[in-house]
């Protein structure tokens, strides 16, 4: 057996004395009484885009979901494990989330790997390789595009990759019924690691800057349109 990293434990040693301690009442009633969770977040593994911290979100707000490249894939009730499905299924209908935020982020390795047409299988099962799969077509067509340069074929594919999951979401059942009914709302983001903006999705689809100078967002906010 090997030991428990270091690094982990010295991590827990501050939260105890630092945030758990600070918020020792907040850990006991969500204990008690169950997380209720106001916004269901579907984003990537990518240890450099952890919601909590981007939203700065304490413990029992955020249902976060992540996988390669923030995706969710279509609904499929076969005989298959399907994690994220799952998720989605709990977070909605057992914990009644009427937020869904899919977040994706610039220098995403899931996309890269999808617009590279010589990417090898990592392992027998290809898991990564057919997780991907769900972006292959919006992947081919941005790569024959020879008048963006690499990086603009990437970010052109992360925000692409955010409305097809979202198309997605509109495949559940239970998705699909509350957001007809006006009692789900679906949102779209991409966050941008090296600058620390967030560009959100409007009801057109384009990925645009919100006013942060206002405390709360206005009927109709000011905005920077995308690039």
């Amino acid at each position: 057996m090997t030991y428990f990293p270091a690094k982990l434990l010295a991590g827990y040693r501050n939260f105890m004395g630092g945030r758990y301690s600070d918020e020792r009442e907040r850990y006991r009633g969500l204990a008690e009484t169950g997380q209720k969770p106001h916004t269901l977040l579907v984003a990537c593994c990518d240890s450099r885009a952890a919601p909590e911290t981007i939203f700065d979100c304490g413990p029992g707000e955020l249902f976060v979901v992540r996988n390669i490249a923030n995706m969710v894939p279509p609904y499929e009730p076969d005989s298959q494990l399907h994690g994220t499905s799952a998720a989605l299924e709990y977070a909605i209908q057992v914990l009644q989330i009427r937020d869904i935020v899919v977040m994706g982020h610039g220098r995403c390795g899931g996309i890269q790997a999808a617009l590279d047409p010589e990417l090898e299988p990592l392992s027998p099962g290809d898991f990564i390789g057919k997780w991907i799969g769900l972006v292959k077509p919006a992947a081919e067509q941005i790569q024959s595009n020879d008048l963006m340069t690499a990086t603009e074929r990437q970010t052109a594919l992360e925000r692409v990759s955010i409305r097809n999951s979202i198309g997605n979401l509109a495949t559940f059942p239970f998705i699909r019924a509350l957001t007809e009914k006006g009692e789900l709302a679906v949102h779209g983001a991409w966050f941008d690691i090296s600058s620390g903006e967030l560009w959100v999705m409007n009801e057109k689809g384009d990925f645009i800057r919100p006013d942060m100078e206002t405390e709360q967002a206005p009927a109709e906010p000011a905005l920077t349109p995308a690039p």
